[in-house]
């Protein structure tokens, strides 16, 4: 049987505007087997993990179980455990760290706060500082939730530690199953799909000198499909890769055609038309797909620099 990744892959399906969206990342370190919804099945108490996806249901913060790359039979409920919290949108990124023994302190947080930007909880409820490390390159590897996660995201994880690189660590979900291996870089909050150690590589080395890495990549988390596709059409048109400088000013219209305005911190602005169309000939969304599908794919069909009294239009 086909794999949903080879097939998505021989069928040159876009990348662009598939990355799963979230303003804020909550991620906990959480060793072991994990299942399909790894926040209620894995060996983190289930009462925490429904308590988290509640908390965080309608802020924009998305709850995912990270564990260090490598073999996972349970060497036992850490003594201490890593958390982060990251804000991807532009302007107004941060990527903060802490340790806690029990991870029941993360409900004491202010989802809301954290879902626009404001990371007071983190460091009230945690101790929370922010992180001077090396980015982070999440790779997902839940097999339970698709086998293509799992038979090229653990392969990826581990090459990439193996060959030095710092901050990788294995992610529970991070959508588009078809696109593995899926990798997330934080602080700036880009998803990449169909990774290899090469293009993870530059994305990392981009996000230390704040740049953003355009091979690959899905789009940033910050934004709807819509915008995630018009932003890396205007960093390619402007020859711009800057982290931090484009944002999705508005949107307008709605599926499946939107008018996108995209500004620049220096002040120019684009305006991005996006068409929503069907991924033909139908594949499996996933590989445990019952039925095949015709994913939506998000299209750039045209892109035009505004003029300055045009910007209020």
């Amino acid at each position: 049987m086909s794999r949903c990744a080879t097939v998505s892959r021989s069928l040159d399906e876009p990348v662009a505007g598939t990355a799963a969206r979230a303003t804020t990342w909550l991620l906990l370190e959480q060793p072991g087997p994990w299942g399909a919804k790894a926040l209620t099945s894995s060996h983190l108490d289930p009462a925490v993990g429904r308590a988290l996806e509640a908390s965080a249901e309608g802020t924009g913060v998305r709850v995912a179980l990270i564990r260090h790359p490598g073999r996972h039979a349970d060497p036992g409920t850490p003594a201490i455990r890593r958390v982060y919290a990251a804000h991807t949108v532009p302007g107004h990124t941060w990527l903060h760290s802490a340790t806690t023994r029990d991870p029941r302190c993360l409900l004491g947080l202010d989802f809301a706060a954290l879902g626009a930007g404001d990371p007071r909880s983190f460091g009230a409820a945690l101790g929370g500082l922010p992180h001077n490390g090396d980015p982070l390159a999440l790779v997902c590897t839940n097999g339970k939730r698709d086998r293509c996660c799992a038979l090229l995201g653990r392969p990826l994880a581990t090459e990439l530690v193996a060959s030095g690189v710092r901050g990788v660590w294995e992610v529970t979900h991070l959508g588009g199953h078809r696109f593995s291996p899926t990798v997330l870089v934080l602080p700036y909050g880009y998803s990449y799909g169909r990774a290899e150690t090469h293009t993870v590589k530059e994305a990392l080395h981009g996000a230390r000198e704040g740049r953003v890495a355009v091979e690959g990549c899905r789009g940033c988390s910050a934004w709807e499909r819509p915008g995630q596709a018009a932003e890396l059409a205007v960093r390619t048109a402007a020859d711009e890769y800057r982290a931090g400088v484009l944002s999705v000013l508005r949107t307008d219209g709605s599926a499946p055609r939107w008018e996108v305005t995209v500004g620049h911190a220096d002040g120019r602005r684009w305006r991005v038309t996006v068409a929503q169309t069907a991924s033909l000939p139908p594949r499996p969304e996933s590989c445990g797909a019952a039925v095949l599908g015709a994913p939506a794919r998000m299209d750039v069909v045209a892109l035009r620099g505004l003029r300055p009294t045009a910007l209020a239009s």
